[in-house]
């Protein structure tokens, strides 16, 4: 038994010299916790309602009052046209829109009746479902007092409709994820590991002591992961279109643009971890908790940014792969310009330059 003890004890020591494993065992399931706890919420916050209707309407009046009491509603514009809805959507200042018909208090008296007509952001249908709800939640209420009241209860009930996805298909919300997802993980875990591969077997000297300067043989391992992410992109868009019967209702060069983009900022990761990284587990090790986990959860493919605490707020922002999304989602669904995502595009772009400038120098500087 004390050899075995001896064993147990050598075990210990070992693991408590790896500091990965410290990581991993210790600090990674309190740190994952967190995240879930605070970032995974299907609930969404402050979402901004626009109401289409006359302000000096009574009746209008306390429904948006009401509207704006609640803690996850928020009501950003009145206006009296329902023409400027669809604007307002296509940048991003709105997620859904509470549209009464003219002499609303009128009708509600006089006749008993009187329509609501809910419009939904369906480029995003689990957010847009989910603010729907809301806004009909306090309708309902509104409904309940004016029936108290002796009008009739269903004098606001809601007509509903989702603006560029009527099916509400979540298709429409889980290709543009998924996109990013691929496109991230295909060049930035692939190129990582390439690259350290050369460095653990020793090839690498070998290759930079060629008559091709160091940034000529980064390049060169890049290309072939560039062109594999062109070809999942092509193969990604074509089964959108034709199997899952989501739209390109944009440009497409303009798509191809942002995603050629998109994809050098995952090639500047990947060159980041090969530098940090000196073996294939260790590169492994960070693409796997290091990207996937915090692209699942702060770029918006399942829970939406603004539920989440102002502090993860922050931490998606530099999430690349969450601006890829809203820019992918604005393309091929609403169907929109550069002039609606360049504050998008301007954010990659910076990160772009950002992430290849700092894996070059460093690249060069550890080789």
């Amino acid at each position: 038994m004390k050899t075995f003890f001896s064993f147990i004890k050598k075990e210990f020591r070992h693991i408590f010299r790896d500091r990965r494993t410290i990581l991993i065992v210790l600090v990674m399931p309190v740190v994952q916790i967190i995240l879930f706890g605070f970032a995974v919420s299907t609930e969404v916050h402050n979402a901004r309602v626009d109401v289409v209707g006359d302000s000096n309407d009574p009746t209008v009046r306390q429904i948006v009052e009401r509207i704006d009491r609640n803690p996850y509603l928020n009501v950003e514009a009145v206006s009296e046209s329902v023409s400027e809805v669809p604007e307002r959507f296509r940048q991003g200042r709105a997620d859904v829109a509470v549209c009464f018909e003219r002499n609303f208090d009128e009708r509600l008296h006089h006749y008993g009746q009187a329509s609501v007509r809910l419009l939904g952001d369906g480029s995003d249908p689990n957010t847009a479902q989910m603010i729907v709800n809301y806004v009909n939640g306090v309708l309902s209420d509104v409904q309940s007092e004016l029936g108290t009241q002796g009008d009739s209860p269903q004098a606001a009930f809601p007509h509903v409709q989702y603006m560029y996805n009527p099916a509400v298909r979540s298709s429409y919300n889980f290709v543009p994820g998924v996109m990013g997802l691929i496109l991230m993980l295909v060049c930035s875990m692939m190129t990582a590991i390439s690259i350290v591969r050369e460095k653990e077997s020793g090839t690498m000297e070998l290759l930079l002591v060629s008559p091709i300067r160091p940034i000529g043989v980064i390049i060169s391992k890049a290309i072939p992961y560039l062109a594999l992410s062109l070809v999942n992109l092509v193969t990604i868009l074509l089964l959108a279109r034709f199997v899952l019967g989501v739209p390109l209702r944009g440009s497409l060069l303009l798509l191809s643009v942002v995603s050629v983009l998109f994809i050098l900022a995952s090639l500047g990761i990947g060159l980041l971890i090969s530098v940090i990284s000196s073996t294939q587990k260790t590169a492994l090790l960070i693409s796997g908790m290091g990207l996937t986990m915090p692209t699942m959860i702060f770029s918006g493919i399942i829970f939406p940014c603004e539920s989440m605490p102002v502090v993860l707020q922050y931490v998606s922002d530099i999430i690349p792969a969450k601006w890829y999304i809203i820019m992918v989602k604005k393309v091929m669904i609403e169907g929109v310009g550069f002039g609606y995502i360049y504050q998008e595009f301007t954010i990659l772009l910076l990160m772009t330059l950002f992430l290849l400038a700092v894996s070059v120098r460093l690249f060069k500087r550890r080789l």
